[in-house]
């Protein structure tokens, strides 16, 4: 995944862009860059690997130097970036957000129409940020070369230009899969991923880009420089998982879905059967937790939290590059409250089960701290399909998903054909599914939220949602 911010006004905006970008921190733990722009100056860069600092510790010494009143900063979990420019088109700072799932292809017609380079990484494949600044410039303007850029990717692909004028281009990708929204103060604009970055700064919400809808922005406002696609997908994940709990997207707030989302489980659940005879429910912390308080509040159990994560020393336990590492910080995380544990019966709810690897380590946990029960409620559907658009998990292997592999488990290769069968707890194979898993894992119940609560929860127009990740439908 990745993030980006961008702001032009009359005055400086380095700490504007040091910031927002920084707020954007919980989409990515690879790199990060900051390039800004002024007319003494010209464009001043900075890129660092974030992968075992922080991003504002990387950048405060750089803010020293740097000047200008047009930037934009990236965090991301995919090259570094952004890239500096030079092309037919004039001289640009580029930083994008997306997948390629058709890079190599690319590449290879590109050396093959035009005989030229790239400057390769050591694992011999090229920076997609440079891959897409060779496609734009393929095209009289860059407008066209975005939209050109866009319509031939396998995957989605969103950008924030910096000209060598201080402007700032932002493109939302063709199918509106990710958030692309404009700030504005008195002083000038910004535009951002997530809202909350920029209402922290004292911009306020002007404008939120439609699907494949280009702008250009200047410190007087934005205009549109080719319009909207009619056809949204954005990513429901969004406002299950990896939406920061502050911001809007489509005018619906992450924190509120979540709430929503669990009281509907709870709803549903007590009308197919009954919740089951718990002392509480807790959510995983931390993205499970207002999932599991909407749960409570509509189940009527009481909510506690019987484990904390220690994160101070390490906030992100997949920030270790070695999966061993990974493992054993996420162990090192889970602190246990003994006197909510030792006894009780829990009921966790968690935003989602992907691989279920850590998953099945906090049951282990929970049992060892003396849980007598441990029944588990996932916020969204089982995930059948590896993300292809996004890159949102580190993962893109259908084959390395929990619920793929329990499939496999339990019919083979020919379990493939039946995988909408196994996704609805109402089926035999569903009802199979969910017993393989407890079994597996550790769980005395488990129940996926359905993919209509899901999508009540989130309550906009279902053909504008993204769902792959669950029907593998486009």
């Amino acid at each position: 995944m990745g993030g980006f911010f961008g702001a032009v006004s009359r005055q400086d905006v380095t700490l504007d862009v040091f910031f927002g970008t920084d707020y954007h921190s919980h989409l990515g733990t690879r790199n990060a860059g900051m390039a800004l722009w002024d007319r003494e100056n010209g464009f001043q860069r900075q890129i660092h690997s974030i992968s075992n600092t922080p991003f504002r510790t990387k950048f405060e010494k750089d803010l020293e130097r740097f000047r200008g009143t047009s930037g934009i900063g990236c965090i991301s979990d995919a090259d570094p970036q952004p890239l500096l420019v030079r092309s037919h088109l004039g001289l640009y700072a580029l930083t994008t957000v997306g997948l390629i799932n058709n890079a190599e292809d690319l590449v290879d017609r590109y050396f093959a129409d035009h005989a030229r380079q790239f400057m390769a990484m050591g694992c011999g494949k090229v920076n997609t940020t440079e891959l897409v600044a060779a496609m734009i410039n393929e095209r009289e303007s860059l407008v066209e070369g975005i939209r050109s850029m866009q319509r031939r990717i396998d995957g989605s692909m969103s950008v924030l230009l910096m000209t060598d004028t201080g402007e700032i281009i932002a493109a939302r990708d063709f199918r509106g899969r990710l958030p692309v929204l404009i700030g504005k103060n008195d002083q000038g604009c910004c535009v951002s991923f997530e809202s909350f970055a920029y209402r922290k700064l004292g911009y306020q919400d002007a404008y939120e880009l439609g699907p494949g809808e280009i702008v250009r922005i200047s410190r007087d406002g934005w205009e549109t420089l080719a319009p909207a696609g009619d056809e949204m997908k954005i990513c429901a994940f969004l406002w299950t998982y990896y939406g920061y709990p502050n911001s809007n997207y489509e005018g619906v707030n992450v924190e509120v879905m979540r709430y929503r989302n669990g009281e509907i489980m709870a709803r549903d659940e007590a009308e197919e059967g009954g919740i089951p005879d718990v002392d509480c429910v807790a959510g995983v912390p931390d993205s499970g937790l207002p999932h599991a308080i909407g749960y409570a509040n509509r189940s009527g159990k009481p909510f506690a939290r019987p484990f904390v994560k220690y994160t101070p020393t390490w906030p992100r336990s997949f920030m270790p590059s070695d999966q061993k590492v990974r493992d054993q910080v996420a162990r090192m995380k889970q602190i246990p409250v003994p006197e909510l544990i030792e006894g009780k019966r829990l009921l966790f709810v968690d935003d989602s089960i992907v691989r279920g690897t850590q998953l099945g380590e906090t049951v282990s946990f929970l049992y060892e701290s003396g849980a007598s029960e441990v029944h588990m409620r996932s916020a969204c559907p089982p995930i059948m399909y590896a993300c292809k658009y996004l890159n949102f998990s580190r993962g893109n292997n259908d084959r390395d998903l929990l619920a793929r592999r329990i499939i496999r488990k339990l019919e083979g290769d020919a379990g493939e054909a039946r995988i909408a069968e196994y996704a609805d707890a109402r089926t035999e194979r569903g009802q199979c599914l969910l017993k393989t898993v407890c079994s597996e894992l550790g769980f005395d119940s488990l129940r996926y939220q359905s993919l209509d609560g899901l999508l009540e929860a989130i309550g906009i127009d279902r053909k504008k949602i993204c769902t792959y990740c669950w029907t593998g439908e486009e």
